[in-house]
């Protein structure tokens, strides 16, 4: 069974276009997140590393991404096994070569706004991983990193899942339900971001003076930037919900204010969960850990946002909460140096959210075959073609900047100018007095 395209009204599309255009306030308020959780030395870097990474992602995904993910209805690179036909890959052209964004040919309208929630969903993907590399990441491998991942393998899991790929065809088989379903993009978006991240982290390896001695936590310069930016987030988070939901799901119009609801609910029950978590282990509440249990319960709830009930989105976002407290703190006894908690956020909330879909979505049977399908492909895939294209990449472009360049601060080794150079100058004229 071939995923096919979402029939929409004119309304619906309309709908549809402007929640799109509110995907981007979620890559401003993560860029707030990553360059608040980072040093303060690093801060114009952090931002400047995003903004590039989201673009390389764009032209990465226009040049050859969009191809290989294709639409639904595309067949494209077919592997047959037992007799069925199982798709691997889309069939759609370079440089988007065919889309009908006025309209034209069959599908235009929807397959134009594929493609332009795609370009965004891909860029939000890409500025994932700085959050993992912040204070050490050279800004030329970011790039090149996010073009590995936005012009292979993005691609080809949204294709599996979004493009009417093998995951989404599991649906043909008795006892997997409809096939993969993630709404808002959970495992697409969210987890391919976290799990890319996880390798990231081990490539680039901790921070110098992070483990080497008592083991200290370093602390983020701007805890304002990161409550901001988490509640910037919330805003694009219900745009690429509610247009995932319309294009892959076919849900309607009707379905807007469930997903709105379901959205603040999840984050609201995480946020408060690991108030509650910090608040008992540490003695008083921890604001870091509390921001990331906010993001963590709208990634959770993204995969299955119009299909639970608030009451179920509340449950996922408790669960959520509960579980970045010791993620966060089970990586750091690992000495896997995530400054911004990004693997625990969006790699293991996104791998729960997809999971979620095939506890809580009623009356698909099996559906939680499918969706633990989809949770081993994430993990079997992502992870080690993530690690060995950028390991890679690291042989013949070095993605970690020096020692000497890391103490400096990646504003001056790479920018030549700091994010607050009055501050620099007022600290400097205080050391001479």
């Amino acid at each position: 069974m071939q995923m096919q395209p979402v029939a929409l009204s004119e309304t619906a599309m309309a709908v549809c276009a402007v929640s799109i255009f509110l995907v981007p306030l979620l890559g401003g308020g993560l860029a707030l997140v990553n360059a608040g959780f980072g040093r303060g030395r690093s801060a114009a870097h952090s931002m400047l590393s995003a903004m590039c990474v989201f673009a390389v992602a764009v032209l990465a995904y226009l040049a050859l991404g969009f191809a290989l993910q294709g639409v639904p209805g595309e067949r494209g690179v077919v592997m047959t096994v037992a007799g069925h036909g199982w798709s691997m890959a889309g069939g759609g052209r370079m440089l988007m070569r065919g889309v009908g964004f006025n309209g034209s040919g069959v599908n235009g309208y929807y397959v134009g706004l594929v493609a332009c929630l795609q370009l965004f969903s891909v860029g939000i993907a890409a500025m994932i991983p700085l959050g993992a590399g912040s204070d050490r990441w050279r800004l030329g491998a970011s790039c090149g990193s996010a073009a590995l991942l936005a012009g292979i393998t993005y691609p080809i899991f949204a294709h599996w899942v979004w493009g009417g790929g093998w995951l989404a065809q599991l649906g043909a088989f008795a006892g997997c339900g409809g096939g993969a379903l993630d709404a808002g993009g959970a495992g697409v978006v969210q987890a391919v971001g976290g799990v890319a991240a996880l390798a990231m982290a081990w490539i680039l390896g901790p921070r110098h003076g992070k483990y080497e001695t008592s083991g200290m936590a370093i602390p983020g310069h701007n805890m304002a930037f990161v409550l901001f930016g988490c509640l910037l987030t919330l805003v694009g988070w219900m745009g690429l919900d509610t247009a995932g939901a319309m294009l892959f799901t076919g849900a309607g119009v009707s379905a807007i204010p469930l997903i709105a609801v379901n959205n603040v609910v999840a984050a609201s029950a995480a946020l408060l969960t690991a108030l509650v978590v910090t608040g008992v282990r540490y003695t008083k509440p921890d604001a870091s850990i509390s921001a990331n249990g906010f993001v963590i319960g709208l990634v959770a709830v993204s995969g299955v946002c119009p299909m639970v009930s608030p009451a179920g989105a509340a449950a996922i976002g408790l669960v959520a909460g509960l579980a970045v407290p010791f993620s966060v703190e089970w990586l750091d006894r690992l000495g896997v140096d995530d400054p911004s908690g990004t693997i625990s956020v969006h790699g293991l909330g996104g791998i729960w959210g997809v999971i979620a879909v095939g506890i809580f979505v009623q009356g698909r049977p099996g559906q939680w075959l499918a969706q633990l399908a989809m949770a081993s492909a994430l993990i079997g895939f992502v992870l080690p073609v993530t690690y060995g294209l950028n390991l890679g990449l690291n042989r013949f472009y070095p993605q970690r900047i020096s020692e000497d360049g890391e103490r400096q601060g990646l504003d001056m080794a790479e920018l030549g100018a700091g994010a607050y150079p009055e501050l620099a100058q007022v600290t400097k004229d205080y050391q001479y007095r």
